[in-house]
């Protein structure tokens, strides 16, 4: 199919999808649409046992792997979804979190994969290194997927704060550990953008983290001055659309961190850009056009991690390894939130609630499955993408489901931060 053929046809299913949740099921958006396409997905292979001569299964397997999941999420959606998720944090309220979400964004996120990894390692008795592979890639958390679920809890300022941006900040410096670590396992097998000792390995984390978010900042100061110049509404959406993009795509081109890029641009144009250079009007018709790209986004996005199931291949062992890995991956979590506040807090106060609810919290979402399948083809790949699928289908499901009345109960204490 071409690619309009294929767009087209994941709006059409969203939509669809989607309704059937509104009408019947009733969850949370982005969740609903990703359990109807589960569903459907194992309607499908269902059909496919019982009546194998008829190929279902396998027409539908070839369209789905013709989607490049990887590319579309990792060279397109992401950059969207991560710019349009900054928007919305102001950089006063995270002016005040800094500390914790740095933390927990570089320290967390080094915790969580070396936890996982040397917990798949030995379950499985994969190498230590390409485990740490999978640890770096399991390690981020869905910004998208978490905020959503948590706005039905009304959560404390402070607690929203840290959520969103130890989310957003994650996601990149996850991808640039993923990037480092695949340079050094792949050295030729993936563009790591050097070579695959340690020095390049140092010299790729700084070029790409601190050149992700000096880009960032730089094209969205530039953005800023001209928005300025403008009062003009559907054009100042046009421009910040176009950072968003462009920006994203300039990032690759520079080989920086284009997630870090998007987050840092998307910050100050949602901050400095909204109160200096947008007029009220301007600020609705950005906010309201960027609500709507994330929610379109978030709901393709969602319908395609359900249908690729077909991409994964599932053996006995390693959904076994998959669900034993589901565990590992909570306690990384947790050793990646309670670390940091626990190095913290003989200097501020924390809500009550804040490990509970940050660990359950933590969803994973489609930048794990895609970083999956981006990796070279080897042993341990399919061992790989089983493992992370399966997390990502219990996060998404079951600690999404379940993460908002958590957050009621434990998230409504008094303001104490």
């Amino acid at each position: 199919m071409s690619f309009l053929q294929i767009a087209s046809l994941l709006i059409v299913l969203a939509g669809a999808f989607g309704a059937i949740n509104y009408l019947f099921l009733k969850l949370p958006s982005a969740i609903g649409i990703l359990v109807v396409s589960l569903a459907a997905s194992m309607v499908i292979l269902g059909v496919d046992l019982v009546a194998p001569g008829l190929g279902i299964a396998d027409v539908v397997r070839q369209e789905v792997t013709a989607i490049d999941f990887s590319d579309a999420l990792l060279e397109g959606m992401l950059g969207l979804l991560l710019f349009a998720g900054a928007l919305h944090v102001k950089i006063s309220d995270l002016r005040e979190q800094w500390r914790v979400v740095l933390l927990m964004a570089t320290m967390g996120v080094g915790l969580s994969t070396l936890i996982v990894g040397t917990g798949f390692s030995w379950l499985t008795g994969m190498p230590f290194i390409i485990a740490l592979v999978f640890g770096a890639l399991v390690s981020p958390t869905d910004p998208v997927a978490v905020l959503g679920v948590l706005r039905q809890a009304n959560l404390q300022k402070s607690l929203e704060t840290k959520i969103a941006g130890e989310s957003l900040f994650n996601d990149g410096v996850g991808y640039v550990v993923f990037l480092v670590l695949v340079g050094i396992v792949f050295p030729t097998g993936h563009d790591t953008h050097g070579g695959g000792g340690l020095a390049d390995a140092g010299i790729l984390f700084v070029q790409e983290a601190v050149g992700g978010a000096v880009l960032g900042l730089v094209l969205g100061w530039l953005v800023f001055r001209v928005m300025r110049l403008i009062d003009d509404y559907s054009l100042e959406v046009l421009i910040t659309l176009g950072l968003a993009f462009g920006g994203y795509e300039l990032a690759v081109a520079l080989h920086v961190s284009a997630p870090i890029m998007a987050v840092c641009a998307g910050l100050l144009i949602g901050d400095v850009g909204a109160k200096h250079g947008m007029s009220e009007q301007t600020r609705e018709y950005v906010d309201a056009f960027w609500k709507l790209i994330d929610e379109i986004l978030n709901a393709v996005l969602f319908l395609m991690i359900g249908f690729e199931v077909f991409a994964v291949a599932f053996t006995m062992d390693a959904v076994v390894a998959g669900v034993l890995a589901i565990a590992l991956a909570l306690a990384a979590r947790l050793a990646a939130v309670s670390v940091p506040v626990l190095i913290l807090r003989p200097f501020r106060s924390f809500s009550p609630g804040v490990i509970p609810i940050m660990t359950w919290g933590g969803l994973k979402g489609g930048i794990s499955v895609a970083l999956a399948l981006s990796l070279p083809d080897s042993e341990w790949k399919p061992l790989i993408l089983t493992a992370t699928y399966i997390i990502v289908v219990f996060s998404i499901i079951v600690q999404g489901l379940t993460v908002a009345p958590l957050a009621k109960k434990l998230g409504r204490e008094p303001e104490l931060v």
